[in-house]
Formats: C-alpha cells, sequence, structure tokens
C-alpha cells in the first residue's frame, strides 16, 4: 500500500464562494441515513471491507484536508468543532457533506467519546507494493532516510514513528505485512496526522525491501543492542535506511543476517532498551544532524 505525497492545497476563489453559500447539512436525528457509514464506526474490521479509513480530531482533519493527498468523503462534526475549522472549509471540495450534529448525539452515533467531536472518512488508497515508492524516493546522493518496521503492532507506536519522521524529515516509512495498520483511527490521532502525509508502503515478500533499498543507494541499518553505538565515532550516513523491531522481540535474525549494519543507542548501565518511538527518534535527530554537519541539506 503506497501511503501519499502532499500535494498543493490553495483554495480557489469558486470553492470559497461555494462554500460560503452552501448550507451545512445538519442532523437531528440518529436514524437518519445519510451517516449510517459512521454508525459505531469502532468496527475496524467494517471500515476494511468497505474500502475506508477514519479521521478523527480537528487538526487531523486539517492536515487531510491542507497537506495531505487524501480528500475526505464526508464529514461529521459538532458545531464547536466546525466553527474552529472555519478556515479550512473553503479549501474543501463543495460536494462534499459536512454534517453538522449536536455534541451528544455525535458520541452515540459514533459509538465512543470523540476526540474534539470530530470524525471524517477517506477512502483507502491502493495496494501498489514497495517498488513504486522507492523509486519516488530522493535520488542519490542526495541525502535521505527511510524508516522500516517489522512487527509493530501496536498503534501508538506506529503513529509516534510516523509523527516523529515527519517532523524529522524522514521520507518514507515502510513496514512488514504484520505492522498495524498506519490508517487505523488511533495511529492517524496519534501521529497528528503525519500518517496522512509521510508516504509509506508494506513489504509482502519480507524482507526483500532490504535488497531494494540497497539498489537505491541506502545504507541498511538495523537499530539492535548488539550493533556498534551510534555517535560521533560511528555515525549514520547520509542516505540510511533505518530498521526497528518490536520492543518485545527485536528484529529477526532473518532481518539482522539481511541489513548492512547494525547500530546501538548507547544508554546508562543497567538499561538494556528504549520505547521503539524514542530510539527511532534519537536515530532520526543523529541522521538529521550527520546530513547537515556534512553540509547537505535534508
Amino acid at each position: 500500500m503506497l501511503g501519499p505525497k502532499p500535494r498543493s492545497c490553495e483554495p480557489s476563489l469558486l470553492g470559497t464562494l461555494l462554500q460560503l453559500f452552501m448550507p451545512l447539512i445538519p442532523i437531528e436525528n440518529l436514524e437518519d441515513p445519510r451517516v449510517d457509514l459512521y454508525r459505531s464506526i469502532k468496527d475496524a474490521h467494517l471500515r476494511a471491507r468497505e474500502g475506508l479509513f477514519v479521521v478523527e480530531g480537528r487538526e487531523n482533519l486539517r492536515c487531510m484536508i491542507e497537506t495531505s493527498a487524501y480528500t475526505p468523503l464526508s464529514a461529521l462534526v459538532s458545531p464547536t468543532a466546525h466553527d474552529a475549522l472555519e478556515d479550512v472549509w473553503s479549501r474543501l471540495d463543495p460536494e462534499v457533506p459536512v454534517y453538522r450534529v449536536p455534541g451528544d448525539l455525535l458520541r452515540e452515533l459514533a459509538g465512543f467519546d470523540l476526540h474534539r467531536g470530530c470524525l471524517a472518512l477517506g477512502a483507502r488508497p491502493s495496494e501498489e507494493g514497495v517498488l513504486p515508492l522507492i523509486a519516488g524516493l530522493p535520488k542519490s546522493p542526495r541525502p535521505s532516510c527511510v524508516v522500516v518496521l517489522e512487527n509493530l503492532g501496536n498503534h501508538d507506536n506506529v503513529g509516534g514513528i510516523f509523527r516523529t519522521a515527519r517532523a524529522l524529515g524522514a521520507d518514507a516509512v515502510l513496514m512488514c505485512a504484520r505492522s498495524c495498520d498506519p490508517l487505523y483511527r488511533k495511529a492517524i490521532r496519534v501521529s497528528m496526522g503525519a500518517s496522512l502525509c509521510v508516504p509509506w508502503g508494506r513489504d509482502e515478500v519480507w524482507p526483500e525491501c532490504v535488497k531494494t533499498l540497497r539498489e537505491a543507494g541506502y545504507v541498511t541499518v538495523a537499530l539492535d543492542p548488539k550493533g556498534e553505538p551510534l555517535g560521533a565515532s560511528h555515525p549514520l550516513p547520509s542516505r540510511v535506511a533505518l530498521f526497528l523491531g518490536s520492543e518485545g522481540d527485536g528484529l529477526s535474525s532473518e532481518l539482522l543476517d539481511e541489513v548492512d549494519l547494525r547500530a546501538t543507542i548507547p544508554m546508562a548501565a543497567g538499561v538494556d532498551s528504549l520505547n521503539v518511538t524514542v530510539a527511532a527518534g534519537i536515530a532520526m535527530h543523529g541522521w538529521r544532524d550527520q546530513a547537515r554537519a556534512e553540509g547537505m541539506d535534508s
């Protein structure tokens, strides 16, 4: 599955005028069929079966409309959330329905206590594999960082890694088939919308991506407690693919046998590991600093 690249989203004059004259769609009854897709939206299997994903929260919807390549199919907002997002509605296609629902009905309709009174539905991208994603990455010798995840099943960790990847300038996130869905509602919320913006893909023939990344000019580096300590004497290369595994089992022996290098983050005596999101952030920050030190624009 291939994630989107950011798009320009300047509001057109026509779009602004249309939004000014388009009334919101008020929903006063829980049985209104226009919001059927929002019922019991906690059911992840239903969402996946219908080819949809759910965006929760005002800033995530803002990110979806302003920065990502995704367009909402519809939005469901409380009056307060609608007013808080007043400046973004002109950027939305005027044919996209925006349903305004009282807060108490909104919670009852969705089946959980909403994060800041806002939901939207998007269409999942088609599955394209990792080759098109890697083909779109910066070409050598330009600095570039790709984060690769093996068996990360925790949505908080995956969302946190996407947020960090966006903040520190990583170009993409790759993952194995067993890693969790970055378009799951909680993963998007934790990522602060980053999983809608950072390109991502799955390697269905794991770990074939190691070879493909190497052929694209990346040094493949596994974060492993038994590796060489990261630091001034062992800096990360300017074109790096960082491999991270689950906090319990770490990276598989199959993966460790394939990568070019193993690296560890030095820690205080008696401490053997870090949360995977923290480890990813430290490594990406080290890569970014090294790329700048070498006089390259990351």
